[in-house]
């Protein structure tokens, strides 16, 4: 019998973005597969994270592109790429716990592609007066993935509904990036050395 590859992957992700800890055997078994076929497929716990590396930068780079980051004030493209994340966020969530994924020379380009655009995203607002410029787009990428985080695990936990997601991430972010006119003015932008993004640890 055929193995759908990406049935698989998608079952472990369900499993994984929920319990970081989940076996190889458990995702097999909720694939309807047996140990051995998995195994032929990904040799390994780090093989099968690495597919699901691939599956999550694709799916996250189909949303920016649907987000059409160029159109309109900055702030609703921040708005439209939440909504449209919002299926892969636990999955995102999930991979960026994985260490080695982000340590070393071999890390996805895929990672510094999405960084790059959403950081373009706000630098975009910041020059259009929109956003804050004492914030560097460098951090208000990485807060965009913290809060997507956290919004998963509040949904996952029962104490948020999954419809309140966007709203959730979006206007506590913007809460704190948009510009308010009537504020101190705002210091140089200050852009990062590195254009790669910092390694994400895990939660102790």
């Amino acid at each position: 019998m055929a193995v759908d590859r990406d049935h698989v992957l998608r079952s472990a992700a369900a499993l994984l973005t929920r319990r970081s800890t989940t076996t190889m055997d458990e995702v097999a078994k909720a694939a309807g597969i047996s140990r051995a076929t998995l195994h032929r497929h990904f040799a390994g716990r780090d093989a099968l994270v690495r597919a699901l590396e691939a599956l999550g930068i694709a799916e996250c780079e189909s949303a920016l592109d649907a987000a059409r980051l160029d159109d309109g004030p900055a702030s609703d493209a921040v708005r439209r790429l939440v909504a449209g994340i919002q299926s892969a966020a636990g999955l995102l969530a999930f991979l960026y716990t994985e260490n080695q994924l982000f340590e070393g020379e071999e890390q996805h380009q895929g990672w510094t592609r999405i960084d790059d655009r959403i950081s373009a995203l706000f630098r975009r607002g910041q020059l259009g007066g929109e956003f804050r410029i004492d914030l560097t787009p460098a951090w208000l990428t990485e807060a965009l993935f913290g809060l997507l985080a956290s919004g998963v695990w509040m949904v996952q936990s029962g104490k948020g509904a999954p419809k309140d997601f966007p709203h959730m991430v979006v206007e506590l972010l913007l809460g704190g990036a948009l510009r308010h006119p009537a504020g101190p003015k705002d210091p140089a932008p200050r852009e990062p050395a590195s254009r790669h993004p910092a390694p994400r640890r895990k939660e102790s």
